[in-house]
Parts: structure tokens; C-alpha cells; sequence
């Protein structure tokens, strides 16, 4: 008997496993629960990073970057700092650096979102980054997510989403199956958006019908009155989104925010008795409401792989050169 994954393209394969140790138990009844809890999503916008396939990995892509980029050009200035410092960091073969640096000329003249060095295919990709919400609440960390300890800004943990190879076919377990199944379908269709972006998003469901989740990432989000913000990057863990915000609320916040004395030693307390807390969630201080929210991504699968910009999305930046020029042999020249 053939299977059924087998039968189909991998880009169309949900392929979900039964695991029954201890921990993916407990992990499958909290996400089981708290997708009843936070049982809507709200979608933030599209972000965009950088992956690469190598030779003997296709159809497999690998992820260089953190997806945490808002424009796609952001991501072609990345593809073109890596292809540079790849250059003249981890080659001593003059052709293979012409061939880095040909690619390079390349992104510092044309907007480019795929081109190929060697053995490599690099691609700018794209996901959306959404949230669960229920009862006008974001989602918090779950408390089977991976999570760490300290204050010490200084301390960093390893991304979760650079190095992840996105894999449709992958093995995944019940819950995250049935995720994925259910988001399948999703397209805007907010009269927020104009038409050309809700014709894209349709047309997405046709060109890339496969889906793939990367990593959770968390963010510090601030509660307005009839919506929320962003007040922090991405963070691989919640303790580094808490270890970032206090950071922010005792040392950033007075050099960037016009504020009294008063006012910024009520926020140093408030930071101070945050830290005090074990895995603290949220904030209120001087009439704001911060919250760590968990942050997923959802990435379009194509026949050729992960979906790249849309034409409707805000790509408004030209490419520029970044570094200064280098020969084949490694030489660098800064006056140019």
C-alpha cells in the first residue's frame, strides 16, 4: 500500500504524527486549550526574510535570517550584507568570491527577490505574522514554550527561526496539524486593505496552497484603546521580550521619550517591580498597558517553494550599496 503522503506533492502533504511521550502530551493539551481560549487570530502584516536552498537540500529551503523585516527590500539589504561578508569571510577561492560578488552587484542595482551564487539559491520569502486573541486578549506564553532565566540584558538567546529549514512535508504533531489545516484557507478580506493587496491574497491561495508555521517568536505589545502596538523586535524566548522591555522602561526609554523626573522614576519602579515578579506577562504604568504576547508566522508554499513579496506590498526603498567594493581576491578598496 502506498501511503498517502507519497501520493501527493510534498507541498500539499500535512504530514502529522502521533506522539505519546510525556512532554508532547503536555505540550498538545496547551496548545489544545488554548486554542479554545484565544480561539480568533488577528494578522499584523507581512514580514520578510531571507532563505537558501543548496544543492541535494531541494525542496527544502533554510531560513539565514529572523523574518522579522517589514519591507522586502529590508530583505534584499540583509541578502546583500550576508552574500558580502560571506565573501570575504569563508572563501579563499577567487572564483567563488567573484561569484558572491557578482551577486552583490546585482542587489546594490536591481530589486531583486531571487538569484543563485555557486551552488546556492537565495530567495527573499515571506510570512504573515498573526496572534491569537480571545476575550479582547492577546495570547501570553504558553507555559510548555520554551523559556529561560536572568535579567542581564547582555544575555541573548540563539534564534529559533534562523538555521529553521521550512519543510512542508515535515512531521509535526496533532495540534499543529490541525493549525495549519485551518489556516490553509486564510486570506484578508478586511475592507481595511485595498483592493489589490485582498487580490493578491487571493491569488496566493491558488500559486502557494501549502502552509507552513515557523517558530513562535514573542513580542512586547501596548494595548491602546481600540487596538494594540508593537514596543519591541522579535524575541526567540518570552524572558528575552520581559529582559528587553525593562531594559527599555530604566535605560532607553529616558534618552528617546520626553518625560519629568517624576515620571521616569515612576517607570524605573515599575520596572523594577516587574523583575521582581516569576515570569511576569504584563505591565500597567502611568496609565499604559504593556503585555509579552506570543507571535506566530504563517508561510505560503508554492511548487518552487516559499512564497516571495507580492506585487501589492510596500516595496518603495531602492537598492544602494552597503559595503565597499572587493576583488576576487579578498582585497578591499573603502574609498569606494
Amino acid at each position: 500500500m502506498v501511503d498517502h503522503y507519497q501520493e501527493h506533492p510534498e507541498r500539499l502533504v500535512i504530514n502529522v504524527e502521533h506522539r505519546d511521550d510525556p512532554v508532547s502530551l503536555v505540550t498538545e493539551a496547551d496548545a489544545f486549550a488554548a486554542s479554545r481560549e484565544y480561539a480568533k487570530i488577528v494578522v499584523r502584516g507581512p514580514l520578510f526574510g531571507i532563505a537558501e536552498q543548496r544543492r541535494g537540500e531541494r525542496p527544502r529551503w533554510r531560513l539565514l535570517t529572523d523574518m522579522d523585516t517589514g519591507y522586502p527590500q529590508d530583505a534584499r539589504d540583509e541578502l546583500n550584507s550576508y552574500l558580502w561578508f560571506k565573501a570575504k569571510d569563508e572563501t579563499d577561492d577567487p572564483r567563488e568570491r567573484r561569484l558572491l560578488l557578482d551577486a552583490v552587484a546585482r542587489l546594490e542595482t536591481e530589486p531583486v527577490n531571487e538569484l543563485t551564487a555557486g551552488d546556492t539559491r537565495y530567495r527573499v520569502v515571506r510570512a504573515d505574522e498573526f496572534a491569537r486573541i480571545g476575550g479582547g486578549r492577546l495570547e501570553p506564553p504558553r507555559p510548555t514554550d520554551v523559556d529561560c532565566e536572568g535579567w542581564d540584558f547582555r544575555t541573548r538567546t540563539p534564534s529559533t527561526t534562523k538555521g529553521f529549514v521550512v519543510d512542508h512535508a515535515a512531521a509535526v504533531g496533532l495540534t499543529e496539524g490541525l493549525d495549519r489545516m485551518g489556516l490553509l484557507p486564510y486570506q484578508y478580506t478586511s475592507d481595511r486593505f485595498p483592493p489589490d493587496v485582498l487580490a493578491d491574497s487571493r491569488r496566493a491561495l491558488r500559486t502557494h496552497p501549502g502552509l507552513v508555521l515557523l517558530p513562535v517568536a514573542f513580542r512586547v505589545m501596548e494595548k491602546k484603546d481600540h487596538s494594540w502596538s508593537m514596543a519591541s523586535g522579535q524575541h526567540p524566548t518570552p524572558q528575552d521580550a520581559r529582559r528587553s522591555f525593562a531594559h527599555y522602561l530604566k535605560e532607553v526609554r529616558p534618552l528617546i521619550e520626553e518625560s519629568d523626573e517624576r515620571e521616569t522614576a515612576a517607570y524605573a519602579r515599575a520596572a523594577e517591580a516587574f523583575m521582581r515578579q516569576v515570569r511576569p506577562n504584563e505591565l500597567n504604568v502611568h496609565g499604559r498597558c504593556f503585555q509579552i504576547v506570543r507571535i506566530e508566522r504563517m508561510m505560503r508554499i508554492g511548487p518552487a517553494g516559499p512564497e516571495g513579496p507580492r506585487r501589492s506590498d510596500i516595496d518603495i526603498q531602492e537598492p544602494t550599496q552597503i559595503h565597499p567594493r572587493m576583488d576576487e581576491s579578498g582585497d578591499i578598496d573603502y574609498s569606494k
